[in-house]
């Protein structure tokens, strides 16, 4: 579990095709305090760290990537050098200074503009009509990791405000249009949907016996 409070802007350093894809990725954890089989949130997806170390660069970790995750993350296009926003799995007794996000990615968002507002930058995205129905004004996303307020919903589009310490502190200073970001949906949505599908099911069930 994370709250989509990004903690470090790591670098993909190393990317080796196989059954699964593995990725080493340098960051500023020490690695040290990194263990083998730790979760961690890379761009929003929740990847175990199958590897750690340090050397001259700095520290290190590494995780695979399986075919489904490729397909459905922007995993599938990192190339050595591309930023990675990180964020270590949450603990009991930690700040919930996001919203609860698991790291489980619910499809691709694309950046259809990018725009100056006062001191913030306004970013619009286009969301999968499937998921739309989970995204509505002032309740929260996840963009490749990072914890949004929603602004705005117009059709298939929806738009975020980012402060300047949130641009400089994660992979959005560089977010241009075009570019696809992993999306989650509110997990609160996710399940008031479910419900109120079930009970609206159980209520047309009962209205034809």
């Amino acid at each position: 579990m994370f709250t989509g409070i990004v903690t470090d802007i790591g670098r993909v350093r190393r990317v080796v095709q196989g059954g699964d894809t593995r990725y080493e990725i340098a960051t500023a954890y020490d690695a040290a305090g990194i263990a083998v089989g730790a979760s961690i949130a890379c761009a929003g997806c929740c990847l175990t760290v199958i590897e750690r170390g340090a050397d001259a660069a700095g520290s290190w970790f590494a995780v695979q990537a399986s075919a489904e995750t490729l397909s459905r993350t922007t995993i599938g296009g990192w190339r050595e050098g591309d930023p990675v926003n990180l964020e270590q799995s949450l603990r009991l007794g930690d700040e919930l200074g996001g919203h609860l996000v698991s790291g489980h990615v619910d499809g691709l968002a694309r950046i259809v503009e990018r725009r100056p507002e006062a001191e913030s930058i306004r970013f619009v995205f286009e969301a999968p009509e499937a998921l739309m129905p989970f995204i509505a004004p002032k309740g929260s996303v996840a963009l490749d990791g990072v914890s949004l307020t929603v602004n705005e919903v117009a059709g298939t589009r929806f738009g975020v405000n980012i402060i300047p310490h949130t641009l400089a502190r994660t992979s959005f200073n560089q977010a241009q249009p075009g570019q696809q970001m992993n999306l989650e949906i509110d997990m609160i949505a996710r399940y008031v949907a479910r419900l109120l599908g079930s009970a609206a099911a159980g209520a047309a069930q009962d209205s034809a016996s």
